[in-house]
């Protein structure tokens, strides 16, 4: 290559997943194809009436034309209706809601918009990685701070107020956690406010999985004075099977928001009307919609428990969101030992929780987004490898 990368990118490796893929893919040219338990790419179709409003969307001629930055009225309004209807907080979809390319862009555009070059950033560990990643790319730097079982995967106050906070700009939350899926309460997000404006640091609550498995629908912008000092991300990839449409929206004061739209409106040209137009009706669908999806994924959860039982890890079932995270048994050393013995022997992959950060080492974790019959397939593979496992060494593990 004739020219030197970015100094930012020196920092951020390809994905884990990406490379991962890979492996997977060239074992399926080979042999027995992998059932990948790794990725949460929901599997299942948005609802039928969602697709129709696409389809007319796209037959209509005058619905091809750039689109407005800040998203069409129809789709903010939605939004605010939305989160008036179940996370009991009021948005002026005119100021405090912004349309995005996904959840995972604002991550992004929230890094590029405000934070400079030695800024630091909260990002918990375990936690997802783009938060270090985006931190990074507007080189700033990640400080990670702990989040562990015996806290219930939350952060432990007393911990963060003993850290220097000198420099700290920003903190990345995620609940129902991802991969942990433990749930927030209204105690923690208070906590949060209060720690946010005491430092003048933003929280970023990033808020995709609240309607996987969970009922109690919680935003960090119902507590008072929230707007003062957080955000949230929310999405329709999860929720509304619509992770390949790429629609999010972030949420906050209009100054936040203001900011961000500085840098994406220098990034795009506004989304396509008519995936617009399907989005506000997938916002308007009534509870009837995640009451099935969600019986559906209690069912995947008690395969995927199963799963786990036959390795020995040990799990929540009370969890939300959809993953299912299990701490292994004495006989691997690790979870990536594991993910790698399960690969190779078994050809099923299920993700190691060291990706997430050093407090998820002894962790797997397991997508729901695979079919039971998949599932069923995945835990007959791998019983059957280990009982041969087992055989060969003459003794059970």
């Amino acid at each position: 290559m004739i020219i030197q990368p970015a100094n930012r990118t020196k920092g951020v490796s390809e994905y884990y997943f990406s490379r991962k893929l890979r492996e997977i893919e060239a074992m399926n040219r080979t042999g027995e194809k992998v059932i990948n338990l790794g990725i949460g790419s929901p599997d299942m179709a948005p609802a039928p009436k969602v697709v129709r409003k696409l389809v007319e969307g796209a037959e209509n001629p005058d619905n091809h034309a750039y689109q407005s930055y800040k998203g069409i009225p129809e789709l903010r309004e939605a939004f605010a209706a939305w989160y008036r209807k179940y996370y009991r907080v009021a948005l002026d979809p005119a100021t405090e809601i912004q349309p995005l390319a996904g959840s995972k862009e604002g991550i992004l555009l929230l890094s590029l918009a405000f934070l400079n070059r030695g800024d630091k950033v909260l990002v918990p560990n375990p936690g997802y990685p783009t938060y270090s990643s985006a931190t990074l790319l507007a080189e700033a730097e990640a400080v990670p701070f702990d989040l562990k079982e015996e806290n219930g995967w939350k952060p432990d106050f007393e911990a963060l107020e003993a850290m220097d906070l000198t420099g700290v700009k920003m903190m990345w939350v995620n609940y129902p956690n991802m991969p942990t899926g433990a749930r927030a309460d209204k105690e923690l997000y208070k906590q949060l406010v209060v720690f946010g404006l005491k430092h003048r640091i933003l929280i970023c609550n990033d808020n995709p999985y609240s309607f996987i498995l969970n009922d109690d629908h919680l935003s960090i912008l119902e507590i008072e004075g929230a707007k003062e000092c957080c955000v949230e991300l929310n999405s329709l990839s999860k929720a509304h099977n619509m992770a390949g449409w790429r629609i999010g929206m972030i949420a906050g004061d209009k100054e936040v928001v203001g900011n961000l739209l500085k840098v994406k409106s220098n990034m795009d040209s506004g989304m396509f009307r008519p995936m617009q137009l399907a989005a506000a009706e997938a916002l308007m669908l009534n509870d009837t919609w995640y009451q099935q999806l969600n019986e559906e994924y209690r069912r995947r959860k008690h395969l995927a428990g199963e799963i786990f039982d036959a390795l020995g890890a040990e799990y929540d079932p009370d969890s939300g969101g959809m993953f299912l995270w299990g701490k292994i048994g004495s006989r691997w050393e690790n979870g990536e030992k594991l993910s790698d013995d399960l690969l190779q022997k078994a050809r099923v992959f299920i993700t190691p929780g060291f990706i997430f950060g050093s407090n998820g080492e002894n962790y797997i974790r397991i997508s729901l987004c695979a079919k039971r019959e998949v599932l069923k397939k995945a835990l007959e593979r791998i019983k059957k490898a280990l009982n041969a496992e087992q055989l060969k060494h003459g003794s059970s593990c």
